[in-house]
């Protein structure tokens, strides 16, 4: 059993007498957009971590039945709910961890692109609130489309003159969770003993999961399994929206990998030593200024980024395929928000 999983089973029955001493930090993590589809089942995530002390809640409306809801679970966090944009300041205020899941979701046909016109507008306004009211606290962004969210905050944040690029994330996690749960039930292995680093960005080819570096092997791969697995990886989300059929994208996945970085990041902040997870940063592994690839995490945000490792001839070819749709992606939104 991972440890991420054992915290969230145990977590109501040991988090109040484990975790009340006054020598634990005192976290307050934020969720903006907790009314939606990913929000709701992440605030629950988030409320039974026992690292967290304060829960903020915020969404446009929706939120206060939200806040109440959770709040009846039995664990150490205390939970508030803010509702409409005269509340963001107070629901941000003070927070160590703000965690962005806000936007409209993915719909069949949709691609991460479609969103963008939506989406873009809403982290860059709640990027604009960060600066103001917490502008030392680490940002989680899952908003989609990621590739061109975190360069959107990045160029807010810069503008209000406070941008620190370790305290910065883009979660692609979900990516991980996938490649580790693709590759264990191909492999008839437990997927908590499986790690694969995914590095590049999160959307379709610029997905890249490093299957030659994983930690568990079990048999030798055919090419032609490397590539399926690739390609599931890659489509993982087309998946759960069509198997929804229009009434849904991948929003409990992905707030069970939220909960995740969330938790890592946590961890890093109280100072846990080797802290390590992939994430879309701030990045000279490669020639863009953004990329996924695995982070140290520690008390000030990225501690370090770590390089790709060594890479077989198909990923070598799938980072050279990426590399021009992602540039793209980065760079529209780095226009938005200049533009706009």
């Amino acid at each position: 059993m991972s440890a991420t999983v054992s915290m969230l089973r145990s977590a109501p029955r040991t988090a109040v007498r484990s975790y009340s001493s006054s020598s634990q930090p005192q976290r307050k993590v934020t969720i903006l957009g907790a009314a939606g589809g990913i929000g709701q089942p992440l605030s629950l995530l988030m409320k039974l971590n026992p690292l967290v002390s304060s829960l903020s809640l915020y969404d446009i409306a929706g939120t206060l039945g939200v806040a109440a809801d959770v709040s009846h679970v039995n664990t150490l966090a205390q939970v508030s709910g803010f509702a409409g944009e005269e509340q963001l300041g107070k629901a941000l205020e003070g927070s160590d961890l703000v965690i962005i899941p806000a936007g409209v979701p993915r719909k069949p046909g949709m691609t991460r692109d479609d969103l963008f016109n939506i989406n873009a507008g809403i982290v860059k306004s709640l990027s604009a609130a960060i600066a103001k009211f917490c502008p030392n606290a680490l940002v989680n962004i899952i908003s989609n489309p990621v590739n061109s969210t975190v360069p959107i905050a990045a160029e807010v944040f810069k503008k209000a003159g406070m941008f620190d690029e370790k305290k910065l994330f883009g979660v692609t996690t979900l990516d991980v969770v996938r490649a580790k749960t693709f590759y264990a039930g191909k492999a008839n292995v437990e997927a908590s003993e499986v790690d694969v680093p995914v590095v590049g960005g999160h959307a379709g080819i610029t997905i890249l999961p490093l299957f030659s570096q994983v930690t568990l092997k079990s048999k030798t791969w055919s090419d032609e399994e490397i590539k399926a697995l690739t390609k599931r990886t890659q489509d993982g989300g087309t998946e759960v929206v069509e198997a929804k059929a229009g009434k849904g994208s991948a929003t409990l996945s992905m707030a069970y990998a939220g909960a995740i970085f969330a938790d890592a990041c946590l961890k890093g902040l109280n100072g846990a030593p080797d802290v390590v997870e992939c994430s879309f940063v701030q990045s000279s592994v490669t020639e863009l200024p953004f990329f996924a690839s695995k982070v140290r995490l520690g008390k000030n945000g990225v501690e370090e980024v770590l390089g790709l490792g060594p890479l077989s001839d198909y990923e070598k070819q799938g980072l050279q395929s990426l590399i021009p749709e992602l540039k793209a992606s980065i760079e529209k939104g780095i226009k938005f928000a200049k533009e706009s």
